[in-house]
């Protein structure tokens, strides 16, 4: 054979020889391109059907009307949903009862759960093991060890600063996070937010968490009945305990101690370079976490109408970009309110129908068992022409039931726009 000939063949054998190699020990590098960018996981086939069945399908479900507006574009979350906060009327949704990572927007739960228990100038001085266990890289407010603070401040810590420091230490006052934990899942139970599981009181990242855009909402809505949960929830900055100064002495002689201000993270509330306070926003509370994203869930008020907006999971990364999507969804809410046909409702809680009977007493909205709350009659007592405001609606298996009147609905009187016009602007 020409000797140029044998010089052809023998490279033509080497290169196949190197491409069976790779062919055999890396197969994946012959595959097709991995694309840049992983595809946003689906929700599941089946979901819960509770507040309606609708609900319980994937994808985007809006019934419009005459002259109602179309849906905002460029939504990316996961799941989210629009409600009527006083009928509970679901406007829109969007995969609501996809079970997701809840962020700290569990801390709403744990709120409603254990808020109720003390009274806010009750006054604890932290222990070391009040603070044990809490997850690397926590949000703190800054609670020191062998310093006392009020109920008060430590639902500021809560709220504002979603301190997991302060959830720990009202959890230790609780009975322990176990205890804690446990209580919530029988609240998440009471309310009928069947998609929800705590592992952890403060929403931290952890195996088996799992809540949804409908039972955020639900937990949102169960916590604005009470007046203390108002309050934390729509105050925009306050001054918070810090460290005892050594060697100083305040005006009565005893130790002076040191204070600083907290901010409120929630940016429709506080305003940021790129996000400008929402116009009626009173609360609620917003997440994050490298497991969950982005969550919030959102309270606001306009032209006498109250909406809750809760979303979950933005997959577009532009900052602050879930307070944008809640935004556009709340603009659309307000348009579209009596201009759609509701999707599903909030079902009450189980108890609900039972404070509804003859000759029960209303619960207290003031924490730690006091009475008080707002003065305005509950929206069952409003005005003729409310519009049917006063009826709580569920929604199960497509079936419309009426619950009995002022069962579980928030005051018609909201103190909302006050809030929003007392509280100090950034």
């Amino acid at each position: 054979m020409p000797a140029h000939l044998k010089i052809a063949r023998r490279s033509l054998l080497i290169a196949s020889a190197t491409l069976l190699s790779l062919s055999t020990a890396a197969p994946a590098a012959l595959a097709a391109p991995r694309p840049t960018k992983s595809p946003s996981v689906a929700p599941p086939a089946h979901m819960s059907a509770v507040g309606g069945a609708r609900l319980g399908l994937a994808g985007t479900q809006v019934e419009l009307g005459s002259g109602a507006p179309v849906l905002p574009k460029d939504l990316t979350a996961r799941s989210w949903i629009v409600a009527d906060a006083e009928s509970g009327q679901v406007l829109a949704a969007h995969n609501a009862h996809w079970r997701l990572p809840p962020a700290s927007t569990m801390k709403m739960l744990f709120a409603d759960t254990v808020l109720p228990k003390f009274p806010k100038s009750q006054q604890h001085r932290v222990a070391v093991t009040d603070l044990a266990g809490m997850g690397a890289g926590s949000s703190l407010v800054g609670i020191k060890e062998n310093e006392t603070y009020s109920v008060h401040d430590l639902w500021l810590g809560v709220f504002l600063r979603s301190g997991n420091d302060a959830v720990h230490v009202l959890s230790a006052m609780n009975g322990g996070v176990e205890r804690t934990v446990q209580d919530m899942n029988a609240h998440a139970q009471d309310l009928q937010a069947l998609d929800t599981h705590v592992v952890t009181p403060d929403g931290y990242d952890a195996d088996g968490q799992v809540s949804s855009a409908y039972d955020l909402t639900l937990f949102a809505r169960s916590g604005l009945q009470k007046k203390d949960f108002r309050e934390y929830c729509s105050t925009v900055r306050a001054s918070f305990p810090g460290a005892t100064a050594k060697g100083k002495k305040g005006s009565k002689g005893k130790p002076a101690r040191e204070s600083f201000e907290i901010q409120n993270t929630n940016r429709l509330l506080s305003g940021d370079y790129d996000t400008p306070v929402y116009q009626g926003i009173a609360g609620v509370k917003n997440g994050n976490t490298t497991h969950a994203g982005a969550t919030f869930t959102g309270v606001a008020e306009r032209g006498g109408k109250v909406l809750l907006v809760t979303v979950m999971h933005p997959e577009k990364q532009e900052h602050n970009e879930v307070y944008k999507e809640t935004a556009r969804l709340f603009d659309w809410g307000f348009q579209a309110a009596g201009k759609v046909t509701p999707v599903g409702a909030l079902v009450p809680p189980r108890g609900a129908a039972a404070s509804a009977q003859p000759g029960a007493t209303p619960a207290s909205g003031q924490a730690g068992g006091a009475g008080g709350g707002s003065s305005a009659a509950p929206v069952a007592s409003a005005a003729a022409g409310s519009g049917g405001a006063g009826t709580a609606l569920a929604i199960a298996g497509g079936v419309l039931v009426l619950l009995a009147a002022g069962a579980f609905l928030v005051n018609r009187r909201w103190p909302l726009p006050d809030l929003v016009r007392r509280r100090t602007r950034p």
